[in-house]
């Protein structure tokens, strides 16, 4: 990583936060951002990164299923890409020399990760490092609806996070600035009502409880626009941002076949399946091509079958 302890804190954020998850043709692969982060919330619980890889291959296997794409590639495999890839970085070391990707060495060898030593004693020396490195990261590869979920799962301090004095946006998005119009333009559009329930609730006339989302992540290079924007209550636009509700071709809702609930609240996401997106006359769609990326890039397994 070069001085990055001469460098100090602000060369530090610059470089986690230019840490890109690998994308082609727009596709999420959060592998990199996600084991960063786990080994953040081990340096703020127990003062080191060290992660062995025998706990790696289910905490971040764990991660990578819920919060990355569906894969059809194993968690203890998805683990492993990034445990052994980050190297390439200059932020992470393994204690043994194991190649690109392969279990059977990782196992035999008992490897134990950890950051490279100069990252890992600025975060000593900086502990409000730890905070502004997380929100970097989050805000760079997440949408704010599941900013908290993911934290959480790393365990670090949510408010702690989210409230830190400073961030550094990744080069090739610093110019890119949030339409402070499109929220209110979107539930306009949208009758100020939920897209999946009808939810519409107000406060001395006031909408309260529903979000603008975004159908392809703003985080992922979705634009702010009215056909990349759904309004929807707090509850669903979580649902739909973790891969429990999806859209398809005929703009008819889907749930996905991993998600489970059994109380009557929460089965009630259920029959939400096939039902038809609220709307008034003239409501702009979402396009399809958004759609097919959510689709693919956020909603988790097959849908349920009517």
């Amino acid at each position: 990583m070069g001085d990055i302890v001469g460098a100090g804190r602000d060369e530090a954020l610059a470089r986690l936060a230019r840490l890109r998850q690998h994308q082609r043709d727009g596709r999420r692969s959060p592998h990199k951002p996600l084991l960063v982060l786990l080994a953040l919330g081990r340096v703020a619980a127990t003062g080191s990164s060290q992660l062995p890889w025998r706990d790696a291959q289910t905490e971040l296997g764990n991660l990578v299923a819920e919060f990355g794409p569906a894969s059809k590639t194993s968690r203890v495999q998805s683990a492993a890409y990034p445990f052994t890839r980050l190297r390439a970085d200059g932020i992470w070391t393994l204690d043994h020399d194991v190649p690109m990707d392969n279990i059977g060495p990782l196992n035999a060898t008992h490897t134990v990760g950890r950051f490279a030593p100069e990252l890992e004693q600025l975060l000593h020396a900086d502990p409000g490092l730890i905070a502004s490195a997380a929100r970097a990261l989050v805000e760079s590869h997440f949408p704010t609806s599941i900013a908290s979920d993911v934290l959480t799962a790393v365990g670090l301090d949510v408010d702690a996070v989210l409230h830190s004095p400073d961030t550094v946006p990744t080069p090739d998005r610093s110019q890119r600035k949030r339409d402070p119009r499109w929220r209110d333009a979107v539930i306009q559009a949208w009758d100020r009502q939920c897209a999946f329930c009808g939810f519409d609730g107000q406060l001395f006339g006031a909408t309260v409880g529903i979000d603008a989302a975004h159908v392809r992540w703003f985080a992922l290079d979705g634009p702010d626009s009215l056909d990349n924007g759904l309004a929807l209550c707090t509850l669903h636009h979580k649902l739909f941002d973790r891969g429990v509700l999806g859209i398809d071709t005929n703009l008819r809702l889907c749930v996905s076949t991993v998600f489970t609930a059994r109380t009557p609240a929460g089965r009630a996401v259920y029959d939400l399946h096939d039902q038809r997106l609220h709307g008034r006359p003239g409501t702009p769609h979402p396009a399809p091509a958004h759609l097919e990326w959510h689709r693919d890039q956020v909603f988790k397994g097959q849908p349920l079958t009517g």
